[in-house]
């Protein structure tokens, strides 16, 4: 039976079976509202799931688990574009230009923006998953540790190769970020870092509490301090979701090429995820995209780049999990635990003997797709609403969020105490104008990149230049260095002009 006949029972097992299509509304609302919280990542919450699956079919389960994963790339860019405070790590390239588009009055342009990317990035990357899973997948098998880190490098170089004018203090914040993701216990040798004997960095520094401090109390203390003085999010009862017209789809045309192309390949790879294609996607259109220029200055191009590719790194990341029974994520981990609690191995068997399940799970993917953006674009015209509260009222929801996402993380009290200090710290940035991005990019990738720099150390015997040798990870780091030269010149250009 070829592809499309399969594909066809898949949506007719999806689209015609009650129970199935309600468990896959449910998961969409709640991987919609789990992103929107500060404090409870997409993870967390497809984790407080799984037990719920236990008494299900190994296809309702399975069509629950996705439909979070897939909603919960997306539901973030709510509290992103309106309150900047990204739902997850994937949403902070959001606050660059969703942010500033929604600041300059067009909130709703800008949700419409990023609804439409979640929908092209998210149906490309299913198209691609179903066509190219056997290939793709015996690529990313060939990779190792190297490879992780060269692309985890490349996603750390992708903000700082945005910092324009302002590169020392991307380079400062970066660093100051990675010294922060190495507090607390090393997770080589279990060694205490960093800790000052507080025992509330015994544990280290939470990359949510960086996060939602620097970003949501930071930017209710700028307000403070500004008493008012800016014009608030365009309150106003006539705002509309306005989705981008055809023209102006035609003319970012490039840019969702890329993005769904960055996302895929980076979803492909196991351990890399949504955050580090959302980061790198934002730092190849600004290296590459027509008006790379003009990013951060509120453009659809940098709305698009970053969700196109988180949400087309969904199908990406299903890849070596169906193919090998390798998760391509956090999300996907869990999902091939529910896999094995109903008695299922994901792998290349499985294409053979279980090819009716596979195919329609990828079938409920397209629909989640689908159904994701129906229910987003409903939402976006409520969640709007919010903004005719006056700003002292919505500053201080933000706060109550905040701290409430800080014990969200690890119900400690010494986290409240952190995240007070991280909005200090992201208030200071702000007023001496700081990027606070690479910082908190250097928080979330910061243990990523040691856990795979130690164990590529560990298993090649301390020979660094294994980095530089390996074919893939080798010209990965080329284009890093190529990358920082061309960064570096240009600065110097420019100040000789």
């Amino acid at each position: 039976m070829d592809i499309l006949s399969l594909l066809a029972q898949g949506f007719q097992t999806v689209l015609f079976n009650p129970l199935n299509l309600f468990i896959m509304v449910i998961g969409l609302a709640l991987g919609l509202i789990v992103a929107v919280l500060p404090g409870l990542t997409l993870v967390m919450g497809v984790v407080l799931a799984l037990p719920f699956t236990y008494g299900m079919g190994i296809l309702p389960a399975i069509i629950l688990l996705t439909a979070m994963y897939v909603s919960g790339t997306y539901g973030g860019a709510f509290t992103s574009i309106l309150f900047r405070i990204p739902g997850e790590p994937m949403d902070v390239p959001l606050l660059w230009d969703g942010y500033t588009m929604a600041r300059r009055g067009e909130p709703a342009l800008a949700l419409g923006w990023t609804l439409f990317s979640a929908f092209a990035g998210g149906l490309v990357a299913a198209v691609a998953m179903v066509i190219l899973s056997g290939p793709v997948a015996m690529i990313a098998l060939a990779l190792s540790t190297p490879e992780y880190f060269a692309i985890i490098l490349l996603g750390l170089m992708s903000v700082v190769t945005l910092a324009g004018g302002a590169l020392a203090k991307a380079l400062i914040s970066l660093c100051i970020g990675l010294l922060l993701a190495t507090v607390g216990t090393d997770p080589t040798y279990g060694n205490l870092r960093y800790d000052f004997n507080v025992p509330a960095l015994a544990d280290g520094v939470d990359y949510l509490l960086v996060m939602i401090g620097a970003y949501g109390l930071g930017e209710v203390l700028t307000r403070m301090e500004q008493r008012g003085e800016t014009a608030g999010i365009a309150r106003t009862s006539t705002i509309t979701t306005r989705l981008p017209n055809l023209a102006a789809v035609l003319k970012t045309k490039w840019t969702f090429v890329r993005g769904s192309i960055v996302g895929f390949i980076i979803g492909v790879v196991p351990g890399a995820g949504a955050t580090i294609a959302s980061f790198v996607s934002y730092g190849i259109e600004g290296q590459y995209g027509k008006n790379r220029r003009q990013l951060g200055s509120g453009i659809a191009e940098g709305i698009i780049a970053p969700q196109t590719a988180a949400t087309s790194s969904v199908g990406g990341a299903m890849v070596p999990l169906l193919t090998m029974g390798i998760p391509g994520s956090g999300a996907t981990a869990i999902i091939l635990a529910a896999f094995m609690l109903h008695g299922v191995q994901p792998g290349p068997h499985v294409f053979f003997k279980s090819a009716d399940l596979v195919y329609a799970i990828f079938a409920s993917i397209f629909v989640a797709v689908i159904g994701m953006c129906i229910i987003g674009y409903f939402a976006i015209k409520l969640l709007v609403k919010v903004l005719e509260f006056p700003e002292a009222i919505t500053s201080a929801f933000v706060v109550m969020f905040c701290f409430m996402g800080a014990l969200a993380s690890r119900s400690t009290t010494g986290d409240l105490w952190l995240i007070a200090a991280f909005g200090i710290l992201g208030y200071l940035f702000e007023r001496y104008r700081f990027p606070i991005a690479p910082m908190v990019l250097g928080a979330i990738l910061g243990p990523l990149a040691e856990s795979n720099f130690m164990t590529t150390m560990i298993s090649f015997t301390n020979d660094w230049t294994v980095f530089f040798t390996r074919p893939i990870s080798g010209s990965i780091m080329a284009f890093n260095i190529l990358t920082l030269t061309y960064t570096f010149y240009n600065g110097w250009r420019s100040k000789r002009g």
